[in-house]
């Protein structure tokens, strides 16, 4: 099982400790308290360095047992790779903190296979800044996330140390301190959203998702929950036609943080939120079916961007609505060839009842629009396979009526590492999903699948500066990296939180 991670920072001297950590740039020796450490261990930099062949590239390791003259039973110089230059762009200081983040990732793998309770970190480098050391915060417990609840312990489990207590010495605490206020809340926000993902289904339907919504209320939060006789007074019967060959209710929540002026408009979170997919009548094919938990991932970013606003205090008043259904088949289902009429007043012809979560998102951004008149409007969806065929699970395909909004959202995405790739609207692929019995249809066919998506969706908007995200290659299943050993990643809450941070706060 995963043993307790606790992370405190500190200010020097450093007290006695089982393993203590410095860091050296490549082709330097340690820097600052590190190095004064170092020289009173009374150990050779040039004599150690070149036995154990170290340059100090990034996440290369010096392991020393039982160093002389220092209260620990472990030296590591850990290499931290080029330094980086304080006169930098804001560019590649924003790149230096992703780093960071990476780094700290890496790090918390290393320490973790030290059965060692308590380990010390010494960051006082001078190009390691307050900004800097919190993303390495962050990114180790990040890292350190694994969602084993249903797991048994095993007797070698309970054997294992419990804890894992990591000091960090720094120059300016209370700098650093603060410096983690917002970066440990865009983490606390993400890992609320992997855990919702990794829920199984029959412990996470639309009733329980929309339970989870509404204990955000304690954030300060304003959250509501619309039932579907009150989602059938507003006229939603695309979103309630995907829930009614479930057994368990649909639901639509709506969370509100209010943390600007009172005169200000709220810009919109939208996320698609089918708790499990399995097609319904056009049922997708058993491999691989159980994966469809992950198919509410946008619903979960909302849920999780939305704990990170409110814990960070955001000056900025956001709305966020999901959408909460389950896809079955069942003799009441929806049908192919079935025509609903959304809450806009358009009618749709459904052609396949796995093109759902977009008839969710239809009624949940219009509702949205009509009733918050947002200043703008970003909805995240796992929508389409055909963005995996596009894109791979590198980048999250980026739909918009609004080039500055895309811009914003790409530079957001670069920063954080959640990157996203512009794909195109027109007309051409309008023509796609006219309807010969309907206003339009829910599919376009095979060719450009998530663009005719996007462009389904593009109806329901109205005028509002409008993106869409189709996550469906981002947002579980991924391979793992530095920051992430999950099977799912969160993928939603950091680059929508930094376009928060740096376009709409007060």
């Amino acid at each position: 099982m995963t043993k307790k991670l606790t992370i405190k920072t500190a200010n020097f001297p450093v007290k006695k400790t089982s393993v203590l950590v410095m860091f050296a740039h490549e082709g330097n020796r340690p820097e600052g308290e590190a190095d004064t450490l170092f020289i009173k261990s009374g150990l050779d930099w040039d004599t150690l360095k070149n036995a154990a062949t170290f340059t100090g590239t990034r996440g290369q390791v010096l392991d020393v047992l039982a160093p002389p003259n220092l209260d620990a039973k472990r030296l590591l110089i850990v290499g931290t790779g080029p330094k980086i230059d304080e006169d930098n762009s804001a560019s590649e200081q924003e790149q230096s903190s992703l780093s960071y983040a990476n780094f700290g990732g890496k790090l918390l793998g290393s320490l973790q296979n030290l059965e060692a309770q308590k380990i010390a970190l010494i960051l006082d480098a001078p190009d390691m800044s307050p900004p800097q050391i919190a993303q390495l915060i962050a990114g180790m417990h990040l890292r350190h996330y694994s969602f084993d609840k249903y797991i048994t312990p095993s007797k070698d489990d309970d054997a294992a140390p419990t804890d894992l207590n990591i000091v960090m010495y720094v120059n300016k605490k209370r700098d650093v301190d603060k410096a983690s206020i917002p970066v440990m809340a865009r983490a606390h926000g993400t890992l609320l959203a992997r855990d919702l993902v990794n829920e199984p289904p029959n412990v996470l339907g639309p009733v329980e998702f929309a339970k989870a919504a509404k204990s955000l209320s304690s954030l300060g939060i304003e959250v509501e929950i619309l039932t579907p006789t009150e989602m059938n007074k507003l006229g939603m019967e695309s979103l309630l036609c995907v829930g009614q060959g479930s057994t368990r209710p649909s639901r639509l929540a709506i969370m509100s943080w209010n943390g600007g002026k009172k005169s200000d408009q709220p810009i919109a979170f939208v996320g698609k939120g089918v708790v499990f997919d399995t097609g319904g009548i056009s049922i997708k094919p058993a491999g691989g079916m159980q994966d469809m938990k992950g198919d509410m991932g946008g619903a979960a970013a909302v849920t999780g961007l939305m704990k990170t606003l409110a814990l960070r205090k955001a000056k900025v008043n956001v709305v966020g609505v999901i959408g909460l259904a389950e896809n079955m088949p069942d003799g009441n289902a929806v049908r192919p060839g079935d025509i609903v009429k959304a809450m806009s007043g358009t009618i749709i012809e459904i052609i396949n009842t796995d093109a759902e979560g977009r008839l969710v998102l239809a009624d949940a951004l219009w509702y949205t629009q009509d009733r918050f008149k947002p200043k703008l409007m970003i909805n995240l969806a796992t929508l389409t396979g055909a963005i995996m065929v596009a894109l791979g699970q590198d980048y999250a395909g980026l739909f918009s009526n609004d080039d500055e909004l895309a811009a914003r959202l790409s530079e957001a995405g670069n920063v954080t590492g959640e990157k996203l790739w512009r794909m195109p609207l027109g007309p051409a692929y309008d023509k796609m999903i006219k309807s010969r019995f309907a206003d339009i249809k829910n599919t376009g066919g095979r060719y450009g699948g998530a663009i005719t998506a996007a462009q389904f969706l593009q109806r329901f908007v109205n005028d509002v500066p409008w993106a869409h995200l189709d996550i469906a290659g981002t947002g579980f299943g991924t391979p793992a990296n530095d920051t992430n050993k999950s099977w799912t990643s969160g993928f939603g809450v950091a680059v929508l939180d930094q376009l928060v941070a740096d376009h709409y706060e007060t």
